[in-house]
């Protein structure tokens, strides 16, 4: 009978976290050339998390502003299509990979992720509005 009950917990352990590896399939973190070949795709939705003043400051083309710190970001962020591609960046990762994560429990299927945030991509020389 212990053999049995150390089995089953071993089997739980082991699902649990297979599964939360199964959950983040659907962020994938991005480089910036990998960005920009997404930007070509039709439909995909471009999303700064920074807040407005960051955003004047410059943005990707394209780019939609849903400020991370508005009261309102959590509904903010459900207008968005579901089904389509949603690229996300901030300033250097860290509120977009937390938006992806949001994303991702309101059940976004394709959700990408700009490593390093707008700071790698005006580093690389890359074009801001």
């Amino acid at each position: 009978m212990k053999h049995v009950s150390i089995l089953l917990i071993a089997v739980l352990t082991l699902s649990v976290f297979s599964c939360k590896d199964t959950d983040r399939t659907n962020i994938e973190v991005v480089s910036t050339q990998e960005m920009q070949a997404l930007l070509k795709m039709d439909k995909v939705q471009l999303v700064d998390v920074r807040t407005p003043k960051e955003f004047k400051s410059g943005y990707i083309e394209t780019a939609q502003n849903i400020d991370f710190f508005s009261p309102t970001f959590d509904e903010d962020i459900l207008k968005l299509d579901k089904d389509k591609p949603v690229l996300l960046y901030c300033k250097s990762g860290g509120r977009s990979a937390k938006c992806a994560e949001k994303l991702q429990l309101a059940g976004f299927t394709k959700i990408y992720d700009l490593e390093g945030g707008i700071s790698r991509w005006k580093h690389e020389g890359l074009a801001v509005k």
